[in-house]
Formats: structure tokens, sequence, C-alpha cells
């Protein structure tokens, strides 16, 4: 079974990495334990927070929600911190998720997006993906392959 995470939001940015790599990550934008319980239970997704607090509560610590305490602050190393916790796979699904709003990508014809991209990516580019939701356009450009690249140094100082 995948691993599915929920982020409070003093991780945001280790909740991109996570679906960079292609694990569904719920970020939550305000706090808010009580939803962030609620999801965790209903959805069975582990928590990520640096809230030492939240990791006193009872449902933590008797093992009922799955956890993490986050303790670094560098985003690359949470995210390497949560990889080595889990058990997880830095090449996972990469791209297969919106980056902004966590839904899966939808691929995209070339004449669906032509007036939904720059003229020189049109031109340059044969494959789109498009959130369903937000409607932001990936193609594997040069953006793309440096989070390629981001990925594979990641992996590299992860061990």
């Amino acid at each position: 079974m995948e691993t599915r995470f929920i982020a409070d939001n003093n991780v945001g940015k280790l909740a991109r990495w996570l679906r960079l790599m292609g694990y569904d990550t719920l970020l939550l934008k305000q706090k808010d334990d009580a939803q962030m319980i609620k999801t965790a239970l209903g959805e069975n997704r582990v928590i990520l927070t640096k809230d030492a607090q939240f990791m006193r509560r009872r449902l933590v610590t008797n093992g009922k929600i799955r956890s993490i305490h986050i303790k670094r602050d560098d985003p690359k190393l949470q995210a390497q911190e949560v990889v080595k916790t889990v058990k997880l796979d830095y090449h996972f699904k990469p791209f297969s998720l919106c980056l902004e709003c966590n839904q899966a990508l939808m691929a995209r014809d070339k004449e669906q997006v032509k007036n939904l991209v720059p003229a020189h990516v049109f031109e340059t580019q044969t494959q789109y993906k498009e959130c369903p939701v937000c409607h932001r356009i990936y193609w594997p450009g040069t953006h793309w392959q440096a989070m390629v690249k981001k990925l594979q140094d990641l992996q590299g100082e992860g061990g």
C-alpha cells in the first residue's frame, strides 16, 4: 500500500518535495490539529510536523496515528529524513502530481495546450501534463530537468 502524507503548515516545502517524488501529500494551509488528525485517521495518512507538542498527543504516543517529527529546518534535509524514516523511493512516480494542489496530472495532447503555454514551449515540446484542478501545465523542459537533477542530488546526499 502506498504511503500517503498530511503535512502541517510548518513543513510546506517538504510537501512539495514529496509531491515531486510522486507521494500523495496533503498540505494544511492553517494550523488545525483537529482537522489534521481527522484526515490522517480517515485517510490513513502519516502526519508530518515540526510541532513537538503535537508529538506528545495520546493518539501519537499510543500509535493510533502515524507521524514523523520533522527536526530539520532545511526542506531538502526534511525530505531526506522522511525518505529514510519511511524507506521511500526518491523516484517513485516523479511528475505525476501537481506540486501546488496534489492532484494527479493528466496527459494532454500538444494541440490541447496550444494557447496555454508560451509559444517557444509549444514549438519545442511534445509532452504535456495538466492539473485538472488548478490547470497548471507541466512539460519536460529545463525546469523539469533541473528538478530531476535536484532529486538525483538529494538521493546522493541522503544515501
